[in-house]
């Protein structure tokens, strides 16, 4: 695979610099409440509250009737079947006026409703932020910078959809369902700064199967996208900050799941925080590899955004699979994956995991033009468990996992079958160093 704009990622750790953040900077720090507004031709329209917090060493700029205040975006998602998916996302909130809280520490007031203090808070009740007239378009803010125009244009009232946070019926009444909903504040003093990677948080919710009424449940998770409930909730997600050369975040998760003897399914989710630039493409190299029931779930823009909702287009080759929206140079407004929204891939493999380079493709011109990831991919035909001499050879990573657990609460070797039975920790050890020396 080409290493074209090879960037290093890290693991995602969360939370602001050691010794705090220097400048303004401005986190949601608590997810208190939501509004249900009811339904129209079987979508939901919803509204998150926010209290949002200066954790910065200067004041946060909140100046009404300008381009120099935050807006807030809204955001829903399920886990559901192993994987994360975005079913809802609202146009922005325009903040008006800061008020003085202490959610969050001691606030320094500064005597102003144009400033958010050091250490201070600022509550916007559901209703607050699902009101229309004080609701703008995605489409004119750039997440990296803050920067967005002015006056923007109202969402207004024509429906009780419109500018709100929409979710379809069909995704809301689903059994063994947990629904996650999240708010990001951008604005451009936060940004100049470089503080704008922490703007997100995000909190469980609980919806009534019979009315539709949402109610936050659990704590709100400070300074961590959505995507971080699906890590939560399941630790064996690999979860990856992919970071563009001077512009802004992505965050990967992959999972695979064991759905047969020699049967693998692979589970991607790629959220776009901050970049400006997009992602226009996404592929898994999958060398020999045979594969099927290939997955894109993706989340609709709405109420007059100018952009595409076509679903990408797969291109299964022998060497990869890859999903593509239209490029810039052919329509500016295709579906690519913006800020604040987040799209799933995904497909069944006849191969068993190992570590590799997927590549994310950029949509809007700049360089780099691609980022390689190193995360979880399918491997080569005739690499891994085959290879291995038994009892090595008889096992895969689901049985080495139950082993693992097991052997962290009684002694596995007299109580589970053979082969796992037969040997202890220090083979296991020997098992997955073999594993990785035979799958490139």
């Amino acid at each position: 695979m080409p290493r074209t704009g090879v960037f290093v990622v890290a693991l995602m750790l969360g939370g602001p610099a050691l010794g705090g953040p220097v400048g303004p900077d401005v986190i949601v720090g608590g997810l208190p409440d939501m509004m249900h507004y009811g339904s129209l031709d079987g979508v939901h329209a919803y509204a998150v509250g926010t209290d949002s917090c200066n954790i910065g060493d200067e004041p946060l700029l909140w100046i009404q009737f300008s381009n120099e205040h935050p807006v807030i975006a809204q955001n829903m998602y399920r886990l559901k079947g192993g994987r994360i998916e975005q079913i809802g996302q609202s146009w922005l909130k325009h903040g008006f006026q800061a008020l003085a809280g202490s959610l969050c520490g001691t606030c320094q007031n500064p005597g102003t409703g144009s400033l958010l203090g050091v250490g201070c808070s600022d509550p916007y009740s559901a209703g607050l932020n699902g009101s229309q007239f004080n609701l703008g378009p995605r489409s004119d803010v750039n997440a990296w910078t803050g920067e967005f125009g002015w006056p923007f244009d109202s969402a207004g009232n024509a429906t009780t959809l419109t500018g709100r946070l929409q979710v379809r019926e069909e995704d809301l009444a689903e059994p063994f369902t947990r629904y996650i909903v999240e708010a990001q504040y951008v604005t451009p003093d936060d940004a100049a700064a470089g503080n704008q990677n922490n703007n997100a948080s995000w909190r469980e919710a609980a919806i009534d199967q019979a009315t539709f009424d949402a109610t936050p449940i659990g704590a709100t998770r400070r300074e961590q996208a959505a995507i971080h409930a699906w890590a939560e909730f399941d630790p064996a997600v690999l979860l990856v900050a992919v970071d563009v050369p001077g512009e802004g975040r992505f965050n990967l998760g992959a999972r695979v799941f064991q759905i047969g003897v020699s049967t693998w399914r692979y589970e991607y989710a790629l959220h776009n925080q901050t970049s400006h630039r997009s992602a226009a493409g996404f592929s898994v190299p999958i060398p020999g590899a045979v594969v099927s029931d290939v997955l894109f779930h993706d989340v609709d823009s709405h109420s007059g955004e100018p952009y595409s909702t076509a679903d990408w287009g797969v291109d299964l080759g022998a060497a990869s699979v890859a999903w593509r929206t239209e490029p810039f140079a052919i329509n500016e407004n295709a579906n690519a994956l913006r800020w604040g929204t987040l799209y799933n891939f995904g497909f069944v493999s006849d191969q068993p995991p190992t570590t590799g380079a997927v590549t994310i493709e950029l949509f809007r011109p700049g360089s780099p033009g691609t980022l390689s990831v190193l995360t979880t991919v399918p491997s080569s035909p005739g690499c891994g468990v085959a290879d291995l001499a038994p009892p090595f050879g008889q096992l895969d990573f689901s049985d080495v996992g139950a082993f693992l657990i097991a052997f962290g609460s009684q002694d596995p070797s007299a109580d589970l079958a053979p082969p796992i039975g037969s040997f202890d920790f220090s083979d296991v050890v020997a098992y997955l160093a073999a594993f990785g020396a035979g799958c490139p």
